[in-house]
């Protein structure tokens, strides 16, 4: 089971990505962004490292036996899921930064839901999730801040 919830994290990455990366040194490239937009290079370990750890906090709650708690925490996280790669398509092929700081502002109160589901579960799969919500924070200020540089 931990290979697929790598599949479903990495596969979240490769949806992401196949809009994202073209986009970068044509589209965002051109953006007003704060002085502290960290390098586009960056983002790509940042992200294979969190959705790593996502894989791995759902694969240590899907051991639990609690069944109805694990089924309503991994309905939560596939829905992140969901909402993370409709980001990338909002922020990045529809070049609506508007627009992409309401899902991602959707996404964030999903990743807490989650979080807490999780950490209902297993501590430890709740705290693998604490990077992933931090990065989330950073990502909606840093949306918040594009959206504003670039009316």
């Amino acid at each position: 089971m931990l290979a697929f919830f790598l599949l479903a994290c990495y596969g979240t990455a490769a949806v992401g990505s196949r809009t994202t990366i073209p986009e970068i040194p044509v589209w965002y490239a051109q953006l007003n962004k704060p002085t502290w937009n960290p390098p586009s290079w960056l983002f790509g370990p940042v992200w294979t490292l969190l959705y790593t750890l996502m894989a791995i906090a759902a694969w240590r709650v899907w051991l639990s036996p609690k069944r109805f708690e694990v089924r309503l925490a991994l309905a939560l996280f596939f829905c992140q899921l969901l909402q993370n790669a409709a980001w990338s398509e909002v922020f990045f092929r529809f070049h609506q930064p508007g627009w992409a700081l309401a899902t991602i502002g959707l996404l964030w109160v999903t990743i807490l839901a989650t979080l807490i589901a999780f950490w209902r579960i297993s501590r430890a799969a709740g705290w693998m999730m604490v990077p992933y919500l931090a990065w989330v924070s950073f990502a909606t200020v840093l949306n918040a801040a594009i959206w504003q540089l670039n009316p």
